[in-house]
């Protein structure tokens, strides 16, 4: 009987996963028929209903929500265990997917991956930039790159970065007839443009530090956006305050086209960490990766 099921669960087990059999069919390259002919055939053979379908979504049943738990992780591990006999080639081959947040994806991971992925050509790599926390156990992510505070603490973390120090800065063209902020609360007088934070859906406080006591401040503007490069383009154009890893616009005070505030005030926030489940065996290929890490944390 498992012979006969074994293909007919993994079609269940990414419709399950992906609530649709039109995503599910788009990521195992099949058509949506083939998927929905193959889930009729498994039900038909247990006796049971393990999807609920409507005009509009795709659920598990009862069920079919007991079979997810029990057998996804068990596929799981076979894919590991598998993925590891990579290991037995010459040359190292695999995916590896990784969530991150913009900041982290561009001014940590990626210098270090380039040079990493021309060693290994045979390594695929995915990044999912975003600022929300996502579940890497469940969304099946190798690692996650985030600030320290946001690690969870079921998670093995690995320091990548120093400190981070944040800046406040605006365009000559907004500080034109404008007087410059001397104090935090300044910033109240001026335009600021926000940063949505997906994950609460809330505005992120700017924090500063004076006298060494902690101070936050909500600022306003007419401008709102969810990227780290959506804003530096509104300060550019003249839009008003950003405030931001001071990376992100290092070469732009440089060059004059933008104007730092408020240096003093501005903090050191903790450094980003590499993250990952505690499971016993990883693939080869993140294995690689994640000793290229660890060996960088030694210089």
């Amino acid at each position: 009987m498992l012979q006969k099921n074994i293909n007919d669960l993994l079609v269940f087990l990414s419709v399950a996963k992906e609530r649709s059999f039109t995503k599910a069919a788009s990521k195992l390259g099949v058509s949506q028929s083939a998927l929905s002919h193959t889930m009729r055939n498994l039900e038909g053979r247990l006796g049971i209903r393990l999807l609920m379908r409507t005009t509009r979504s795709v659920a598990p049943t009862e069920a079919g929500e007991l079979l997810l738990r029990n057998i996804a992780p068990r596929v799981e591990e076979m894919e590991q265990e598998l993925s590891r006999v990579i290991e037995f080639k010459q040359q190292p081959a695999g995916t590896i997917r990784l969530t991150a947040d913009e900041h982290a994806a561009n001014f940590i991971l990626w210098p270090r991956l380039r040079s990493f992925l021309k060693d290994y050509p045979d390594i695929k790599l995915e990044i999912d930039v975003d600022f929300a926390l996502k579940d890497i156990v469940t969304e099946q992510y190798d690692a996650g790159i985030r600030l320290g505070e946001l690690v969870h603490k079921d998670m093995i973390a690995l320091p990548i970065s120093p400190e981070i120090r944040m800046a406040v800065v605006a365009s000559p063209h907004y500080l034109e007839n404008r007087s410059i902020p001397k104090k935090p609360k300044d910033l109240l007088k001026h335009q600021c443009v926000n940063l949505r934070l997906p994950t609460v859906g809330n505005l992120y406080a700017w924090e500063f530090e004076v006298n060494r006591r902690e101070i936050k401040v909500n600022v306003e503007g007419q401008v709102i956006c969810n990227t780290l490069t959506q804003m530096l383009q509104a300060a550019l154009d003249g839009f008003g305050f950003i405030y931001v890893p001071e990376d992100e616009v290092s070469i732009a005070i440089q060059q004059g086209r933008l104007v730092r505030v408020l240096e003093d005030c501005c903090p050191y926030i903790p450094g980003y960490y590499l993250y990952y489940p505690n499971r016993r065996q990883h693939s080869y290929a993140f294995s690689l990766f994640l000793k290229m890490f660890q060996n960088q944390n030694k210089k």
